[in-house]
């Protein structure tokens, strides 16, 4: 028993020992003014995008190093999962297509749009089996249907079925994300598909698919995102993050070549197709009347098929503050 005792006390006195040390140390820690580096939380949307080239070629350290920050990253297929991070402030900065945005400003979710992405003119397409009987919009009547609720995919589907006299009432709706509604489409479970690049012309250069002829021009934009409290208390590395996206994608626009090779390397897919898919358009952050005008035919499409509660000015949505200080315009 005495042994017992002393083995006990031993133990109880070099755990307060390690406390105190604990103790010593965080204590000359706040004494010399050291903290640790503010965690910056960035979602990858997808597998291509000037953050998969600003991550790969390490164009945030410049610009973080300065701000005492460490990046952790996230990669979500698209953008409704996206946002649930975002609301349960797992995400800080990212960028969303059109449908995921809409969605999340209806829902009052907390996040601003700080830039664009694009125009969104060749990124979206409906897909239709090669080698069945789909050769026109009009024959998706009756016919299954894959998309990923809530995406540009699902907004392009309505506004292409509005165009031609439809309505999602008209055909079998299957709510598929990329990679499910791909191994769906491939075993023909799915008469056409709803999708953005590069699935889209992947299966259209592999022979799998065809993309349906649409009335007028669809534009799809994307939209650079920030959480609300963490852009209201961290100004300085939202600007920061602007700088680094356009930095990447001035690279990806001059460096092509080098930027298929990234791409291909993160999607498996041939880099003859990658480069295709970014030559086709160029990523630009600053947005353009025509972009601004395309989100608001969305919104109100989307509010006259009841999928938002409401329409709404989409330009009371932005805020210029951020990218105006980043770059001085």
């Amino acid at each position: 028993m005495k042994e017992y005792r002393k083995h006990l006390t031993a133990v109880l006195l070099a755990i307060i020992s390690i406390a105190v040390l604990a103790g010593c140390n965080s204590d000359a820690g706040k004494a010399s003014g050291k903290s640790d580096p503010l965690k910056v939380h960035i979602a990858l949307n997808g597998k291509m995008g000037p953050l998969v080239i600003a991550k790969e070629k390490g164009l945030f350290n410049e610009e973080f190093s300065k701000l005492d920050t460490q990046i952790e990253w996230s990669e979500f297929q698209s953008g409704p999962p996206l946002l649930e991070s975002l609301a349960s402030n797992r995400v800080d900065l990212s960028f969303l297509g059109d449908g995921a945005l809409i969605a999340g400003i209806d829902k009052n979710l907390p996040f601003e749009v700080i830039a664009q992405t694009g125009r969104g003119e060749s990124s979206v397409r409906i897909l239709a089996q090669a080698k069945g009987n789909i050769k026109q919009i009009e024959d998706l009547k009756g016919k299954t249907v894959g998309v990923a609720s809530g995406t540009t995919g699902h907004v392009y589907l309505i506004k292409a079925l509005k165009a031609h006299g439809l309505t999602t009432d008209d055909i079998k709706l299957i709510n598929l994300q990329p990679d499910d509604a791909q191994a769906a489409f491939e075993t023909k479970k799915l008469d056409a598909w709803a999708i953005w690049n590069p699935y889209y012309l992947n299966n259209i250069e592999k022979g799998n698919a065809v993309a349906l002829k649409v009335k007028g021009k669809i534009l799809a934009p994307g939209a650079i995102i920030a959480r609300n409290g963490f852009a209201e208390e961290h100004p300085e590395i939202v600007e920061a993050y602007l700088k680094v996206y356009k930095k990447a994608a001035d690279w990806q626009i001059e460096n092509p070549d080098e930027a298929s090779e990234i791409y291909s390397k993160e999607t498996k897919l041939p880099v003859s197709t990658v480069k295709t898919i970014i030559t086709a358009e160029e990523p630009n952050i600053f947005f353009t009347e025509d972009a601004i005008k395309a989100q608001q035919e969305s919104i109100d499409t989307l509010a006259g098929v009841g999928y938002i509660k409401k329409s709404f000015n989409f330009k009371n949505h932005i805020n210029n503050e951020y990218i105006d200080d980043a770059f001085k315009k």
